[in-house]
């Protein structure tokens, strides 16, 4: 196996610069909503954050990884990792884990990718913040064409860029800035790194890099809760099924006072094919509190008071009496399905 040969981590020290060293600032972007890590190679930057306490979903595609996803599921496998691992493939189909990301991270991806435009306002609908890299380009390839005073953007040859045709699209500034503004982006932090005044799209003394630190205008706002265990992949960017047992973070640090958590989702008939009832367990931190009691399919909503805390956040586990056992069709288990296409299913109200 032939692992990803380059030093991807040393990248973070410029989001480092971009923070002023404030991890606060960080986390305070990321809330308690998952990062996503696009062409995550092995899984360096994934793996990293996931030991600062972050939930970590990890996107590459294996045709064009550098070895086919075989480094990031062994480093996954002997590192005991929680990381999420999906192949997607942005240029054919740019669905992503989930909707509702807190920050995303995606170095030297841009010009590996047919449609830049297109992922980048997908990535703008599902996470707040991104942290970007890409190579830049002021001049042609003759070094003599100047172009880096407009918004344009040159395609390279299949062999013309370190004879990697998964090699497209290579901006101008100008052109970045604009792609990433129309996009969805507002750039709070920008720098180049290499000769940016001379830089061309193909040669090595030519290459210059732009690291972007941008918050975007169509993500929705954070969700105050987190998914844990037990949650099966989103399906058509909407919805996903739970097993029978799962669980969920919850954010109770707006206030001492007991919460009210509301949880929205649907039994589908097939659950009550052995069993006229379903009975939903719950703890939260530990401790058991109401349960929901559910003798008709459709949708449901539970409803629980939150004991006091004084801690930033609570754990709240849930667990099913009876649940879909894997078929040969379908080989997991299946609780039940929560919708996460319009309102948050999940809500905390305080009492005042």
């Amino acid at each position: 196996m032939i692992w990803y040969p380059w030093e991807t981590l040393s990248q973070l020290g410029v989001l480092d610069t971009f923070l002023e060293n404030d991890f606060e600032a960080l986390k305070h972007m990321v809330g308690h909503d998952p990062v996503l890590d696009v062409g995550c190679g092995d899984g360096d930057i994934a793996f990293f954050l996931e030991t600062l306490g972050m939930q970590v979903d990890a996107v590459d595609y294996a045709p064009t990884n550098n070895n086919a996803l075989l480094g990031v599921h062994a480093l996954k496998q002997k590192l005991g990792s929680s990381v999420r691992i999906h192949e997607v493939d942005l240029d054919k189909r740019p669905t992503l884990p989930s909707s509702n990301y807190g920050f995303t991270v995606m170095l030297g991806v841009l010009y590996h990718l047919k449609n830049p435009f297109l992922v980048l306002e997908a990535l703008a609908n599902a996470s707040r913040y991104i942290f970007l890299s890409t190579r830049i380009a002021s001049l042609g390839p003759d070094r003599q064409t100047d172009f880096g005073a407009l918004p344009l953007a040159y395609l390279v040859e299949e062999d013309e860029l370190n004879n990697d045709e998964t090699n497209f699209w290579i901006f101008s500034e100008k052109a970045l800035q604009r792609v990433m503004r129309r996009a969805g982006w507002d750039v709070i932090r920008y720098a180049t790194f290499g000769p940016a005044a001379t830089a061309d799209p193909v040669t090595d003394e030519g290459d210059a890099r732009a690291f972007i630190l941008a918050k975007s205008r169509l993500a929705g706002p954070p969700r105050g809760f987190r998914l844990r265990e037990g949650w099966h992949q989103l399906e058509d960017n909407a919805w996903r099924w739970t097993e029978r047992t799962f669980s969920m973070e919850l954010d109770t640090s707006a206030s001492l006072q007991p919460a009210t958590l509301r949880f929205a989702f649907q039994l589908p008939e097939i659950v009550f094919a052995q069993t006229p009832v379903l009975n939903l367990a719950v703890r939260i931190n530990g401790t058991a509190v109401a349960s929901g009691i559910y003798s008709m399919p459709g949708e449901h909503e539970y409803i629980a008071t939150v004991p006091p805390t004084d801690g930033q956040v609570s754990i709240a586990e849930f667990e099913l009496d009876r649940a879909i056992a894997p078929t040969d069709q379908d080989r997991r288990e299946l609780g039940l399905i929560v919708d996460f296409s319009g309102e948050a299913p999940i809500k905390l109200s305080y009492t005042k």
